[in-house]
C-alpha cells in the first residue's frame, strides 16, 4: 500500500510558473524540463506500485539527513523481509552501458545513476543503524519509460528495465509473509524524519515587477483569455474555466512565489490582470479566505 503519497514539489510548481511568466535561461529551461520529466516518471512508477497486493509499505519522496549528509529517495518499499530503495529514471531513447558508465548514443556520457544509488543506500543503512533498525537493504534503478532502451548492461547491475517492471512487481506480490508493527514503526519514523524544504533547490532569482501578470489557460497555458459571464474562455484552445476557480488558482501561485506579500483585493486584481471589477475579486476572496483587518487595510489568509 502507498503509505506516503507523492505530490509535486514546491520547486517544480515554482519552475512551472516561472517558465510561463518570464524568460528562463537555457540552463534553467533544462532544469525545469528535468524536474518535470522526473516527476512524470515517478507518477508512472506510482501507478504500478499502487497495484501491489501483498503486505508492503511504499514511501514516496523522502528527504533524510544522517550526520551532516542529506539524501533523497524517490521511493522506498518496506517488505516483511527487506527494504527496497528505488531510484526512478524517466529516460527516453537509446543508451548503452560501458565501464560502469551510461552513454546516450552516440557518445554523450550522462551522470551515472549508480553513483547516486550507492550514496543513498550507504546513508540509508547509517540512518537505520542510528535508529536501531536491522533490516537488509536492496537498491535498484528503475527505468520506467517504455521508449527507453539500454544496451550492453550486464545482468548483475542493479537496473530494472521497462520490460522487466512487470516481473519485478510480480515478485514483490509473491511474498506471503506479513508485516509487523515494527515495519509500521519504521515507516512512521522515516516519515517523521522527512525534511520538507529541499536544500538542493536551484530556482533562479525573480522579481515581482519582472513577472508577467495575468491568468493563463490551465490546459494550453495561453494568456489569451476572454471573460464570458462567469467563465474564462481560452481563445487558443476554447477551454473554459470558472472565473472563481481561475482566480483561486492564480492566488495560490501568487502565494507560492511571494509568500511575504499580503493577499488584498488590489494585489490579486493586479496579479490576475484581467478582471476590471474589483468588487468581483473581493467577493471571491471573502468567500474562500479568512478576512483580516478593517476598511482600507483588509487582507485575506
Amino acid at each position: 500500500m502507498i503509505y506516503k503519497t507523492r505530490s509535486e514539489s514546491i520547486e517544480l510548481k515554482k519552475m512551472r510558473i516561472l517558465n510561463l511568466s518570464m524568460e528562463l535561461s537555457e540552463r534553467d529551461k533544462r532544469y525545469y524540463y528535468n524536474l518535470r520529466m522526473g516527476y512524470e516518471g515517478e507518477v508512472l512508477f506510482d501507478s504500478m506500485a499502487e497495484k501491489l497486493q501483498r503486505d508492503c509499505l511504499v514511501l514516496n519522496d523522502l528527504l533524510l539527513k544522517v550526520n551532516n549528509s542529506t539524501f533523497q529517495i524517490d521511493s522506498l518499499i518496506i517488505t516483511p523481509n527487506s527494504i527496497h530503495l528505488i531510484d526512478i529514471k524517466n529516460y527516453i531513447g537509446d543508451y548503452y552501458y560501458k565501464n560502469n558508465k551510461i552513454y546516450k548514443n552516440p557518445s554523450q556520457e550522462i551522470a551515472s545513476p549508480l553513483t547516486q544509488l550507492e550514496r543513498s543506500e550507504t546513508l540509508l543503512r547509517k540512518w537505520l543503524t542510528e535508529h536501531d533498525f536491522d533490516m537488509p537493504v536492496v537498491s535498484y534503478v528503475i527505468f520506467v519509460n517504455p521508449e527507453f532502451t539500454l544496451y550492453q548492461a550486464s545482468p548483475d547491475v542493479p537496473f530494472i528495465l521497462p520490460t522487466q517492471n512487470k516481473q519485478y512487481f510480480k515478485q514483490l506480490n509473491s511474498n506471503t509473509t506479513k508485516l509487523t508493527s515494527k515495519h509500521k514503526m519504521l515507516a512512521d519514523q522515516l516519515i517523521n524524519a522527512h525534511i520538507v524544504e529541499s536544500p538542493f533547490s536551484q530556482i533562479p532569482s525573480y522579481e515581482y515587477e519582472k513577472i508577467r501578470k495575468g491568468i493563463y489557460c490551465k490546459d494550453c497555458h495561453s494568456f489569451s483569455l476572454v471573460i464570458d459571464k462567469n467563465f474564462y474562455k481560452c481563445i487558443s484552445c476554447n477551454n473554459e474555466e470558472r472565473i472563481e476557480s481561475a482566480v483561486l488558482r492564480s492566488v495560490d501561485e501568487f502565494r507560492l512565489l511571494f509568500p511575504e506579500r499580503k493577499i488584498t483585493t488590489k494585489a490579486v486584481q493586479e496579479w490576475c490582470n484581467i478582471i476590471e471589477n474589483s468588487g468581483r475579486v473581493y467577493k471571491i476572496l471573502k468567500k474562500n479566505y479568512k478576512t483580516l483587518g478593517k476598511n482600507r487595510w483588509i487582507y485575506f489568509e
